[in-house]
């Protein structure tokens, strides 16, 4: 963590020195968030992060959220949160989901046992765990850091919003008018130049824009609860995949606290028009039918901390913006839909939560680079195409999940298949294998094999540094910050350690006289827009921090202060270094362009100078 950069300001540096705000909430803004569930919370806390942007997130609840329904958090999430900064905290709090268990009848048909028992994430997945940790904590820490931003930017909640209107206002295009629920019977409208629904699978932004959620339910009915209990079931402190003869299907998950348990337990089919709600589940049925699936061993449930019922359903949105299917490209998007507002799927491959935040980080940092005038508006057409693929690639995974779980296994092969299914797709639900299309944001793989392990369209896969400027041993992905800004990441040449001529030199060499001046206006810090990073094949004690070029030593800041944080070196500790873990071609070396959400946009030469600069001019808007 960089700070004092402008001056020593004492306190906790994650707390931003305080934009100045108007007196009153303001009734025009940049951006309006609708809804404070996940989504909303991670685009709220990129956009903090913009105190020129002036947003606004509004919920109807009347304060924050004391318990909720989501609980798990994938690898991709939790990288998502190192670069928000609070990671660490969520590690701290949450249960660490390690191994799976899988368990089936007994090959009498009687009873139960233990059929195998796996790593839930695979080594070198990511540098983070599984975890779980309820949605109200998770909510609290985005909510924190939003209040930290120099926007000291918080909800306001109790507000309904009951109509959304577009107008022929050049600046601020969408009018909302909210009903506010304090009694008061007021309405508030306010004027944006954005509009952003999160606001859940009956999403009042959505049916504004014209748009329903398609698919098909399963028409299976499940229960879900969070449990205090004393049972001899051994494995309840691991996650647990149960399918039994004849009494239907359980998932534990094991919750935060040590104490603590999720069950997700398979009910009866509907028939009909039936919906959850007729059925009449209590917690008392619940029980009871956990009790059924887990025998021979017992469950005695001391306190239901929370349950409900539901039906699996797998639907999704047409478009996730505003824009018709016959004026892509010539229309600019003013109103955008994330999470469950487009999408809606079972809750037990753990992906709805984490897909939802992974939409807003798509979306927030494409808004604030058009709103700060850094980015052309054609950058936000690619919200929509990118996210709703995604989309259709979970509803998708989330039937054959659903399907697998539910099916009645008469033998060991067919119980086995959903065993199967799980090891093959942990990377999908690690959300690790995400991966978006050649587009105006994604290039071609034509040079992949330069970096074979850092894929094109995927993800900045993190391995193990250090740094040179300290020493300091870290994670190389740990550097890619929620900023805004995109990353030149360059891998050197066997032999390259930043002299004069090399690969390295001549790359800061075309950034400093050409790239930076294009795009990132004079006043501004050199690395504001484009932050160059070298990865040396040297190890850091054979370098001299002195002779690398200037660009890797920039000057910042009121008073020209050097940032020694640009060059990293391998971490040979564990006897493999990241060019090895990451397939980085040693000879050629190898030049990544990083997307603000850490996607890798490019794979190029070291001295692709002309792409570098055509990718960028696709993009970015000239100073």
């Amino acid at each position: 963590m960089q700070y004092h950069l402008n001056g020593y300001k004492s306190g906790d540096p994650s707390v931003a020195i305080a934009r100045d705000a108007p007196s009153s909430k303001p009734d025009v803004v940049d951006v309006l968030i609708v809804g404070c569930g996940p989504a909303g919370l991670t685009l709220a806390t990129q956009l903090s992060a913009f105190p020129e942007i002036t947003t606004m997130i509004t919920d109807r609840k009347p304060g924050r959220l004391e318990v909720g329904q989501a609980d798990g958090l994938a690898c991709r999430s939790l990288e998502m949160f190192e670069a928000f900064g609070f990671a660490e905290k969520v590690l701290k709090e949450s249960y660490w989901v390690n191994e799976v268990g899988f368990w089936r009848p007994n090959a009498d048909g009687n009873g139960l046992q233990r059929a195998d028992r796996i790593k839930d994430v695979e080594d070198d997945l990511s540098e983070m765990p599984h975890v779980i940790l309820n949605q109200a904590r998770v909510h609290d820490f985005y909510l924190e850091a939003m209040q930290n931003s120099a926007c000291r930017l918080e909800p306001d909640y109790g507000r309904e919003l009951v109509a959304l209107t577009k107008t022929d206002d050049v600046d601020y295009p969408v009018t909302a008018t909210f009903k506010c629920l304090d009694g008061s019977d007021a309405s508030k409208t306010v004027r944006a130049k954005y509009v952003v629904g999160c606001d859940g699978a009956r999403s009042v932004v959505r049916k504004s824009m014209g748009y329903a959620l398609k698919g098909e339910a399963a028409r299976q009915l499940w229960g879900v609860m969070d449990v205090l209990a004393v049972t001899d079931f051994p494995d309840i402190r691991l996650k647990v995949a149960i399918q039994s003869a004849d009494n239907g299907s359980i998932l534990i998950i094991p919750r935060e606290g040590g104490y603590m348990v999720r069950m997700y337990i398979e009910l009866d089919e509907l028939q009909g028009e039936e919906r959850a709600a007729d059925r009449n589940v209590t917690p008392e049925l619940l029980i009871a039918k956990a009790q059924s699936i887990l025998a021979p061993y017992t469950l005695d449930v001391k306190e239901v901390v929370w349950w409900s019922a539901y039906e699996i359903g797998q639907r999704v949105c047409d478009w996730f913006d505003d824009v018709p299917s016959n004026a892509r490209g010539s229309q600019m998007p003013r109103i955008f839909i994330a999470g469950d507002a487009c999408h809606t799927h079972s809750p037990k491959a753990g992906q709805g939560m984490n897909v939802s935040m992974a939409d807003t980080f798509n979306l927030g940092w494409k808004l604030a680079g058009v709103l700060r005038g850094q980015c052309k508006p054609v950058l936000l057409d690619t919200y929509s195409d990118e996210r709703r693929a995604k989309a259709k690639e979970l509803i998708d995974f989330d039937k054959d999940m659903a399907r697998l779980f539910s099916a009645k296994p008469k033998e060991a092969e067919e119980a086995a298949q959903f065993q199967r299914y799980f090891k093959k797709h942990g990377r999908y639900t690690a959300g690790v294998e995400t991966r978006y299309e050649q587009s105006l944001l994604t290039g071609s793989a034509a040079h992949q094999a330069l970096a074979s392990g850092l894929k094109t369209g995927m993800r900045f896969h993190s391995a193990p540094v250090i740094r040179l400027g300290d020493a300091k041993p870290m994670q190389l992905g740990h550097t890619l910050k929620a900023d805004g800004r995109w990353r030149l990441i360059a891998f050197a040449a066997s032999g390259d350690v930043g002299q004069s001529g090399a690969d390295i030199a001549q790359l800061c060499e075309f950034a400093s006289s050409t790239l930076i001046p294009r795009f990132t206006p004079k006043d501004a810090d050199i690395d504001s827009l484009s932050d160059l990073r070298a990865v040396f094949q040297k190890s850091h004690e054979d370098m001299k921090v002195e002779e690398l070029p200037q660009l890797l030593l920039p000057r910042k800041g009121k008073y020209g202060l050097i940032d020694y944080e640009k060059a990293f070196c391998p971490d040979l500790s564990s006897g493999l270094d990241i060019f090895d873990m990451r397939g980085i071609d040693r000879e050629k070396g190898a030049l990544l362009i990083v997307r603000p959400d850490q996607f890798v946009a490019q794979v190029l030469h070291l001295n692709a100078f002309q792409q570098i600069d055509d990718f960028f001019d696709r993009i970015l808007v000239t100073v």
